[in-house]
């Protein structure tokens, strides 16, 4: 089948299209904007991008358009698919019809933690021995790639695939969750709070697309649950026909020290280099969902403690002068709150120079911002970026929201500022954390540049204990 994709530079459809290629379509695509890293892995898979969406692209020999959810009415392309009756279907459905069909599908599920969880959940069934597939809104370090179908040339497919369980839309023409076309056998409800304030008007609409979920679970499959969360408490009580297990809770899988226990047996201790206790949280939902295909916990645990986490999870990007620039994808109040927790357990009484770009759509319409000086506390300065543009235009007044924060925090609409007043302020022994859900104007790698320029040492690369 010759498949195009618009959109394909997401994380999801990026992945979509790595598995479409390796299962023997001929796969294009297009985007609005091509760039790495989905841009770099995708032409490392033979797949052509076009940028763009010119409706010319019609004109190619296309067994089937593949539609983003990033892709709205308007779009040129769009416009010419529905104007000639061509056929179209969303990512997510061609996922379920075409990849997952036949899978034992693990997905992972939550506002926080789904990128992180799953490549736990991957890693540790491949040190199992069991190939899986996976489909990862990320790159985990241990693999390197964000999607495969499994195993390799020279063995059979595996049964197993692990996918990022979203609850965003499918595409503009079916608003369920994403999730729903994935048929889960095993499914992690990592947690839930509101978010994507652009398609859930409150956190009980996004509570009835985690029931659809839950329905979707068959009877001879497990809910891994986190026992802590009261929104998934009452998604539970609309319904549930399959086995439940939770974590983060006495009852369930739940931490002792280091130790893990579950029923009362302790499997042995969590010892890894990874930090904060999110993580360590997300580490029971993994073991746990592993348990459910048969892999004991004391091999799970074996293979967590070779865990090399994500790519942009608090992501080294260098060391220069003793001072650490980090990458993290945190956008949501909550993650910045634990992204920030974790950093301060790991480094102390150390400054944390704390760099905030709000530019996910919830963050966009507002709905966090009285949040946000709450969720900074932590850091020692604050720097935010509010100069969005386009589409991504912030529709209020970032200074005056951390404000709270005093004279802590400083915000810019100029990148360069931004970065001059970062150089200004950086001394040795200090951690600049950069966080943020986009590119960042790619600021990451220009100030670890400008610091090794200023300061005139080298750029020393992470090492692999920093990385983790």
């Amino acid at each position: 089948m010759r498949i195009h994709i618009l959109g394909i530079c997401g994380t999801f459809m990026g992945g979509l299209a790595v598995l479409a290629q390796q299962a023997g379509h001929t796969v294009t695509g297009c985007d609005a904007n091509v760039y790495p890293p989905m841009s770099t892995q995708l032409r490392e898979q033979g797949i052509t991008l076009i940028e763009g969406y010119d409706p010319e692209q019609i004109n190619q020999d296309i067994d089937l358009y593949v539609v983003g959810n990033a892709i709205v009415r308007g779009n040129p392309l769009m416009e010419a698919i529905l104007n000639r009756g061509l056929p179209y279907c969303s990512g997510p459905a061609w996922m379920g019809e075409h990849i997952l069909t036949g899978k034992w599908v693990l997905a992972v599920a939550g506002t926080h933690g789904k990128t992180t969880t799953s490549a736990m959940l991957a890693w540790i069934l491949q040190e199992a021995g069991y190939e899986p597939g996976f489909l990862i809104g990320g790159v985990p370090n241990n693999f390197g790639i964000s999607a495969r179908l499994g195993a390799d040339a020279t063995k059979p497919a595996s049964n197993f695939f692990v996918i990022e369980a979203d609850e965003y839309d499918s595409a503009f023409f079916d608003k369920r969750s994403k999730f729903v076309h994935y048929r889960a056998k095993t499914a992690i409800l990592n947690n839930l709070e509101y978010d994507h304030a652009d398609i859930f008007p409150d956190l009980a609409a996004i509570e009835t697309q985690f029931h659809h979920l839950v329905r979707t679970v068959p009877g001879i499959g497990q809910l891994v649950v986190n026992g802590q969360e009261p929104a998934l408490q009452r998604v539970l009580q609309r319904g549930c026909w399959s086995e439940k297990t939770f974590f983060g809770v006495a009852d369930g899988w739940h931490f002792v020290g280091d130790e893990v226990l579950f029923k009362e047996r302790a499997y042995g201790p969590l010892v890894w280099q990874i930090q904060g206790e999110h993580n360590r949280q997300n580490a029971l939902a993994a073991i746990a969902a592993a348990h459910h295909v048969g892999i004991a916990p004391e091999l799970a645990l074996e293979a967590l403690s070779h865990f090399e986490n994500v790519k942009r999870r608090m992501e080294v990007r260098g060391v220069v002068n003793n001072i650490t620039v980090y990458d993290d994808f945190a956008h949501h109040p909550t993650a910045i709150t634990t992204t920030i927790a974790g950093l301060r357990k790991k480094v102390g009484t150390a400054r944390i120079l704390a760099v905030l770009e709000p530019r996910s759509n919830t963050m966009k319409l507002g709905s966090m911002k009285a949040a946000l000086p709450g969720s900074l506390e932590q850091a020692d300065l604050v720097f935010a970026y509010g100069a969005l543009q386009g589409r991504d235009t912030l529709g209020w007044d970032l200074a005056e929201s951390l404000a709270p924060l005093g004279e802590r925090v400083t915000t810019f609409s100029d990148l360069s500022a931004l970065q001059n007043a970062l150089l200004a302020q950086a001394r040795p022994g200090d951690h600049i954390l950069i966080m943020s859900n986009g590119g960042f104007g790619g600021i990451h790698q220009k100030l670890v540049d400008s610091l090794a320029t200023n300061l005139s040492v080298p750029f020393n690369h992470p090492t692999q204990a920093e990385l983790t």
